[in-house]
């Protein structure tokens, strides 16, 4: 299995052709070993890129196993993974080719032990981007590849992830005043107008809020231009906000809020996603804490993510959802990591899981 993760990591998969090799491998993977492989083109702006579905059992209920095989950018040495003692580091490791690699081998363990209830793994190419078109997600329900419970393989460290944060991404554009570099008072700076504005964003009623399992929203001032050239004070600047809200809050209110500020600004809405939630007390959230709790030495909470994941594509369509994988750290970072050892670990809780499922049948949802 650590093998298979190293092989996948060595795919620089923040590329649309990166990816789709990264997804050809695993098609050939699970070919080598008499698993049917359904594939499908259609996600991405063209419709180049490819999903994948293997299935194994036939019984209830149905299980998703979802993963994605993109990553994002990363160092050039990040994707020649290294071992130290038991931590395996490189792009991609905890987000999420380490899960990916378990769920491979998870599958294909249910095959060989018989399964009673359906279980499918997406393997998605795209859940790291955005663009226009359908997504891998969304390609994958429109032909009819939803269930009874979804599992996404993203970071967790063993805790069970039963709510996600929602997506507002603003575009804010500063206007302010222009006058020659050496006598920058007699302009505005626009960019210290962003500083400003971004300063008093923090401020607002929004961005205090709390709930049961969230400290606060997460508020990043994620890209910045301003200024021509080096002699001019610039009288324009557009930053991009990338807000991560609570599942009790409002987008609309949260745009309105900031469209209150008062200074020289225009907002724009760039991109919106709802949060995720399923309830604590679902019969399959408690059946996969179980589980955990036969391997995991601490305490596999139910927990917040502050990140956005597939999961609320299934949403929309009733499925429940969660996300839940192994140990490490520094996703996204110069020096993310995985815990190797807890790679085995959570392939025997995804296989443990849907034994028992198949042989308690349905829960209710």
């Amino acid at each position: 299995m650590l093998a298979l993760t190293r092989r996948l990591v060595r795919y620089r998969s923040y590329t649309p052709g990166a990816s789709e090799s990264a997804v050809e491998f695993i098609s050939g993977w699970f070919e080598a070993r008499g698993l049917n492989v359904i594939r499908y083109k259609g996600a991405g702006p063209d419709g180049e890129l490819s999903s994948l579905v293997v299935r194994v059992g036939s019984g209830g209920p149905r299980i998703l196993l979802h993963g994605h095989a993109d990553v994002v950018p990363g160092d050039e040495d990040q994707f020649e993974p290294r071992e130290e003692g038991d931590e395996l580091y490189g792009r991609g490791v905890y987000d999420m080719k380490g899960a990916l690699a378990a769920m491979m081998y998870a599958v294909e363990d249910l095959n060989v032990l018989g399964c009673e209830a359906t279980v499918e793994l997406l393997i998605v190419p795209d859940e790291e981007r955005e663009y226009g078109g359908q997504t891998g997600a969304e390609v994958l329900i429109g032909q009819g590849h939803t269930g009874d419970f979804l599992i996404t393989g993203e970071p967790t460290d063993f805790h069970v992830g039963v709510q996600g944060k929602g997506v507002l991404d603003l575009r804010v554009t500063l206007y302010g005043k222009s006058a020659h570099g050496s006598q920058p008072w007699l302009g505005k700076n626009a960019v210290l107008l962003a500083y400003e504005h971004y300063r008093r964003i923090l401020e607002l009623p929004f961005a205090r809020a709390r709930s049961e399992l969230f400290p606060y929203p997460s508020i990043n001032m994620a890209r910045i231009i301003g200024g021509d050239v080096i002699n001019r004070v610039p009288d324009r600047t557009t930053y991009d906000l990338d807000i991560r809200y609570l599942p009790e809050q409002d987008p609309e209110e949260i745009t309105r809020q900031v469209r209150s500020i008062d200074m020289p600004a225009k907002v724009e809405v760039l991109f919106s996603r709802e949060p995720t939630y399923v309830s604590r007390r679902n019969p399959f959230v408690k059946a996969l804490r179980e589980v955990a709790e036969r391997h995991f030495p601490g305490n596999p909470l139910s927990v917040g993510r502050h990140g956005a994941s597939d999961i609320m594509y299934f949403q929309r369509k009733g499925v429940p959802g969660v996300e839940f994988g192994p140990i490490g750290g520094g996703h996204h970072g110069p020096n993310e990591f995985v815990v190797s050892s807890s790679l085995e670990t959570y392939r025997q809780m995804l296989v443990q899981f849907v034994q028992i499922l198949g042989k308690n049948s349905t829960p209710g949802r």
